[in-house]
């Protein structure tokens, strides 16, 4: 496993953290959507992102598509509207 990964696994699903620097930029980016965006943390944007790019660029996956639309049409953002 690449350096910086860590895997955990459970009965239900499976986990895998990583650690990894950001240009400024990009975390200032990040940093205002979610300050302007209260239903979303840095978790969902990460998964949203990272799923969407998947899914966009050739892996054809119905559990990927699953994330990425979970992410980013979850119940408590259609209700109030973020």
């Amino acid at each position: 496993m690449p350096e910086g990964l860590e895997q955990a696994s459970t009965a239900e699903c499976s986990v895998v953290s990583f650690q990894s620097d950001l240009p400024q930029p990009l975390q200032q980016a990040m940093t205002q959507f979610i300050e302007g965006h209260p239903n979303w943390d840095q978790y969902r944007l990460v998964q949203a992102a990272l799923a969407g790019f998947l899914v966009q660029n050739g892996k054809p996956s119905r559990e990927i598509t699953r994330v990425y639309v979970g992410n980013m049409f979850r119940r408590e953002s259609l209700l109030n509207g973020v």
